[in-house]
């Protein structure tokens, strides 16, 4: 049976249960529309497909958004990190502080540098760095912190960068959920010393894979560009260029990383429409935070902090195992045989088999992470979504949750 809507576009309870989907609803599709499309055939037919007059613009219209000077395109997120890491001239026996709850990432690129990554817990409700926890963490050898804008909500910024001002630290912001969010009249990439965001398939913003720096520094924006081809002198990329051959000196042994303008032509136009798909998802946010209030087993995603905006990038709901016969994984299955794709954000890194060998992480050390290893279930939430969609979507979580209810 179809749902029976109230005026306020809530259905009426399990009794009006949907009939289960029929076909696969896929987590994280992206919206890709014509002007995408049209975008890159033109980026096609002009014949410069690598690094050029794009990606070039794409960087200029995303500082502006952002509200910064410097933006600089990379292939992505991680990219991003390594290089503010890099340009930052950290490396072996300087320490950097992250999250425990976290993708591979965050802490992947302190390792590519040669320093430690030093893990932090986050707090329960946010899944955000604790400030307190920072502190903690703290010894003579830290030289960064990295807070990651867990699912698009800002992290404790003021905070943050206190802290970071007392211990003459560095921060670099890890947005990647974050495109959209804003803290306190400051759009979240304008805040620490550097910001790295991602456009992977699933983001926000989709360019297939990659990122962008973002900074008020110059001359850190030129040495991330420098650094992330090849380390080779500033606009190289115009060596092919109807300007002739231009003469390049190597000026740093620096990495493959740069975007091409095939990724910055689908960017473009998503950046275009980043409010009005931050709509769509807003609505279907909504509808799940008023459909599943009255399930007790679950914790839906806290209110947002006034003076804030969430991106609204991740919908994470946490699963009380206590009221249920399966484990997360069983619910995440379950949810699979209704034809609904989930995601898990995410398992604890320090608990990952290298953080743990490597350093010597031990189960216990940062509760909350652990907590919300546990029991995170990330639900589809995409601007390529319907309402009809989000109901099945809905549907499905509470045929799931009266299956295995104890």
């Amino acid at each position: 049976m179809r749902n029976h809507r109230h005026s306020n576009g809530i259905d009426a309870g399990p009794e009006t249960l949907r009939a289960p989907r029929g076909e696969f609803l896929t987590f994280g599709l992206p919206l890709i529309e014509e002007d995408e499309v049209a975008e890159v055939l033109a980026t096609l037919r002009s014949g410069w497909l690598g690094t050029g007059p794009r990606t070039r613009t794409f960087e200029q219209r995303f500082a502006d958004f952002i509200g910064v000077p410097h933006a600089v395109a990379l292939n992505s997120c991680t990219a991003g990190l390594h290089l503010a890491l890099d340009v930052l001239g950290i490396g072996p026996g300087d320490e950097v502080i992250v999250p425990a709850l976290t993708f591979a990432a965050t802490a992947n690129v302190v390792c590519h540098v040669g320093a430690t990554p030093i893990f932090a817990d986050v707090e329960f409700a946010t899944g955000n760095l604790a400030p307190a926890e920072v502190e903690a963490a703290i010894s003579p050898r830290t030289r960064a912190i990295i807070p990651v804008h867990f699912a698009g909500r800002p992290c404790d910024m003021n905070a943050l960068m206190a802290i970071a001002k007392r211990h003459s630290l560095h921060v670099v912001e890890d947005a990647a959920h974050a495109t959209e969010s804003w803290y306190h009249g400051q759009k979240i990439g304008a805040i620490g010393d550097m910001a790295a965001f991602s456009f992977y398939s699933t983001k926000n913003l989709v360019t297939g894979e990659g990122g962008m720096v973002t900074t008020h520094d110059g001359a850190w924006a030129d040495a991330l560009r420098i650094r992330g081809l090849h380390g080779i002198s500033r606009d190289a990329w115009k060596r092919y260029s109807a300007a002739g051959y231009q003469p390049y000196e190597v000026l740093y042994p620096g990495f493959k990383y740069n975007m091409t303008d095939m990724q910055a032509a689908l960017g473009l136009p998503q950046l275009a429409k980043l409010e009005r798909n931050w709509l769509r998802r807003e609505r279907l946010w909504q509808l799940y935070q008023q459909a599943l209030a009255r399930h007790d087993e679950l914790v839906l995603p806290a209110p947002d902090e006034p003076g804030t905006k969430h991106a609204r990038h991740l919908y994470t709901i946490l699963i009380d195992l206590n009221r249920l016969t399966v484990d997360r994984y069983g619910f995440i299955d379950a949810m699979r045989q209704h034809n609904i794709g989930t995601g898990v954000h995410f398992e604890p890194l320090h608990l990952q088999p290298y953080y743990r060998e490597r350093f010597g992480y031990r189960v216990g050390q940062f509760p909350h992470a652990e907590e919300i290893g546990r029991r995170t279930v990330s639900l589809p939430l995409s601007p390529k979504m319907t309402e009809d969609d989000a109901w099945d979507v809905v549907s499905a979580v509470r045929r799931v949750l009266a299956q295995v209810a104890r």
